[in-house]
C-alpha cells in the first residue's frame, strides 16, 4: 500500500505520526499546498517510509499527477471539505482508493431551507458512485471519527446488540478548556461554522429526510468518564446521510455540545456575514470573510499544549435487545487531550479524528475490508475495526447501558 496524505494541518500530522507506529504500508507522501508545513511532518514521523510534496487540492488534475508521480494505491483527504470532490476526482482519475473523513458539502434548499433538504452532503460523491464501481475502485467516505468511528458504532449496535433499532443518534460532547484565549476552536472554524450554520438533517422512516433551524432540539447530554451533563443541538452532519443507507432504523440524528458563548459567537458571525464564503473585494483585493476569519484565529494545531480535558464521540441507540426487551446503550470513544499529547504530542480533537482512517488504510491493506463503490463506514463489518482499534491500536470503546440522562 503506497499511501497519499492530502492536508498537513492537525489532522494530517496526527494521521502520519499514527501511521508510522504500523507496518502495514510501503510508503506515504504528505502533501499540502505549503510543502514547508509537509517537510515538518514528515521530520516529526523519524520514519524513511515517509515524504513530503507540495499540491493544490482544489486542482484534481495535480492530484491525479501527484498520485501517478508516487504510484499511489490510497489518498487519505483530511483538508477542508470544499476541497473534497477536485481530490475525490482526482484520486479516481489516478486509480486510486480513496478515504474522507468530511464528505462533498451540502447546499441549502433555497425554497424553504429550514423544512426542506437542497442538496446534501456527499450527493456529490453519491451520483458518482457507478463510475467507481465501473473502474472497481473504493470511495471509503466518512471515515474519521464523527463521522468515521460513530457509524461503526452503529454497524456494531445494529448487528449484535438490537433485534429492532427506533433512534440512531451521534452525541458528541468535551470538558475541553484552552487557556489564553477568549474563542479558539479545538477543529477547523471553516468546518465549524459550515456544519453549526447550515440547517441541520434528521432522518425518519416516514418522512426521509428534512431540516430544522439552526442549534434546535437542545437536550441535556450525561457524557461518560467525568465529562458529564453538556447540552447539545441539532447540527448537520455527514452521519445522518450515511446510516439509513445501510442500517435498519427508525430515525438518526446528531447532536453536538457547542456552549452558548460558541453559538452565540457563530450567531453573531453569522449577522456580520462573516460566515460567507463568498468573496468580498477589501482595498482592491477579493478575500472570503470565512477564510480571513480563518486565518485570524490560532490554528488548532497549534493549540495542544494549551488544551486540557476530554472529548467524547459516541452513538447512542435505543430499540429493542436481542433479548425481545427495551434496551438503550451508548458506544463510545473519550480521547483525553493530557495523553494524546504526552503520546504523539498533538490534541485530542484531531488525534481522535485522525486515528480511524488509519485503522481503515490497515483493514484495507490486509483484505479484512473490500469494496468498490461509493460506501460509507456503515458498509464493513464493525468487528474486525473494533478489535484492531483495540488490540493493535490500544484504544477501547465504552459501552454504557441505560439512561443518557435526557
Amino acid at each position: 500500500m503506497r499511501i497519499l496524505i492530502i492536508g498537513a494541518g492537525g489532522v494530517g500530522t496526527s494521521a502520519a505520526l499514527i501511521a508510522a507506529r504500523r507496518g502495514f504500508f510501503e510508503a506515504c507522501v504528505v502533501a499540502d499546498y505549503d510543502l514547508s508545513r509537509a517537510e515538518d511532518v514528515v521530520a516529526r514521523t523519524g520514519d524513511p517510509r515517509f515524504r513530503a510534496a507540495a499540491v493544490d487540492a482544489a486542482d484534481s488534475d495535480a492530484v491525479t499527477a501527484l498520485c501517478r508521480e508516487h504510484g499511489i494505491t490510497h489518498v487519505l483527504n483530511v483538508v477542508d471539505p470544499r476541497f473534497v470532490m477536485p481530490i475525490f476526482t482526482g484520486a479516481l482519475m489516478a486509480g486510486a482508493d480513496y478515504l474522507d473523513t468530511a464528505m462533498s458539502l451540502s447546499r441549502p434548499s433555497p425554497r424553504d431551507p429550514h423544512r426542506e433538504v437542497g442538496v446534501k452532503l456527499g450527493d456529490e460523491q453519491f451520483a458518482m458512485a457507478g463510475d467507481w464501481e465501473e473502474r472497481g475502485q473504493l470511495a471509503l467516505c466518512g471515515m474519521g471519527v464523527e463521522p468515521g468511528l460513530a457509524d461503526v458504532f452503529a454497524r456494531y449496535a445494529a448487528d449484535h446488540l438490537f433485534s429492532s433499532i427506533d433512534e440512531i443518534g451521534i452525541r458528541d460532547g468535551a470538558n475541553l478548556v484552552i487557556e489564553g484565549y477568549d474563542f479558539a476552536p479545538s477543529f477547523s472554524i471553516w468546518t465549524t461554522i459550515e456544519e453549526c450554520l447550515n440547517p441541520p438533517v434528521i432522518w425518519e422512516r416516514d418522512r426521509g429526510w428534512f431540516t430544522t433551524e439552526p442549534f434546535s432540539e437542545p437536550e441535556v447530554f450525561d457524557f461518560p468518564e467525568g465529562i458529564g451533563p453538556v447540552e447539545v443541538i441539532n447540527v448537520e452532519h455527514e452521519e445522518v446521510l450515511l446510516v439509513p443507507r445501510w442500517i435498519d432504523c427508525n430515525r438518526v440524528t446528531f447532536k453536538y455540545g457547542l456552549g452558548d458563548e460558541f453559538i452565540e459567537v457563530l450567531r453573531t458571525l453569522h449577522k456580520l456575514g462573516l460566515d460567507r464564503t463568498e468573496p468580498v473585494t477589501v482595498k482592491g483585493a477579493a478575500v472570503s470573510p470565512r477564510d480571513v476569519l480563518a486565518a485570524a484565529l490560532p490554528d488548532p494545531a497549534t493549540l495542544g499544549d494549551r488544551m486540557s480535558g476530554k472529548t467524547c464521540a459516541g452513538t447512542w441507540v435505543t430499540g429493542t435487545g436481542m433479548d425481545g426487551q427495551p434496551r438503550e446503550v451508548y458506544l463510545y470513544h473519550v480521547a483525553d487531550n493530557e495523553w494524546t499529547m504526552r503520546e504523539y504530542g498533538t490534541q485530542a480533537v484531531v488525534w481522535q479524528t485522525a486515528m480511524n482512517p488509519v485503522i481503515a488504510l490497515e483493514l484495507l491493506a490486509g483484505g479484512k475490508w473490500q469494496g468498490a463503490g461509493v460506501l460509507g463506514p456503515e458498509a464493513f463489518d464493525a468487528v474486525p475495526f473494533l478489535d484492531l482499534m483495540a488490540e493493535g491500536y490500544g484504544q477501547h470503546f465504552g459501552l454504557r447501558e441505560g439512561s443518557s440522562g435526557r
